[in-house]
């Protein structure tokens, strides 16, 4: 972990950490509506993709399709959104949100859609570990 890197107190309350890639710590947005993993760069004081330098953005990248694949494998969704918006937290960080026709924001974006619905605990405790199980293998 660098050493200026915390993570926001909001992405720490709305999430639950999947583990750590060579850049970023992912975690699992815990609204059982939609799949959605979020990629923390542990470079502190970033909140735009420009804020890391050469390496560390590529980087990113390479973690940002290693993210994508993972959601593809684990939910199956008709779609993949990647969004780095950050005005709300201005910590960088990237949504990997898996989408699906059926989903209730389709076709729009899922922020700002009503209620943030938590997974039962051991819903939650399996879709992380296959998570984790998926960063693994890739």
């Amino acid at each position: 972990m660098h050493p200026d890197f915390t993570l926001d107190p909001r992405l720490a309350a709305d999430t639950v950490p999947v583990g750590d890639l060579a850049l970023s710590s992912v975690l699992l947005m815990d609204d059982a509506r939609f799949p959605w993993l979020i990629l923390v760069p542990r470079r502190g004081g970033a909140s735009e993709i420009t804020d890391l330098g050469a390496d560390d953005s590529s980087l990113l990248w390479e973690e940002i399709r290693l993210a994508t694949g993972v959601m593809q494998a684990l939910s199956r969704p008709d779609k993949v959104n990647v969004a780095a918006l950050g005005n709300v937290v201005a910590q960088l960080h990237v949504h990997v949100v898996g989408r699906f026709r059926s989903d209730p924001a389709w076709p729009g974006p899922v922020w700002g859609q009503g209620e943030r619905k938590p997974y039962p605990p051991h819903a939650r405790a399996q879709l992380v570990e296959r998570a984790a199980a998926l960063f693994a293998a890739a």
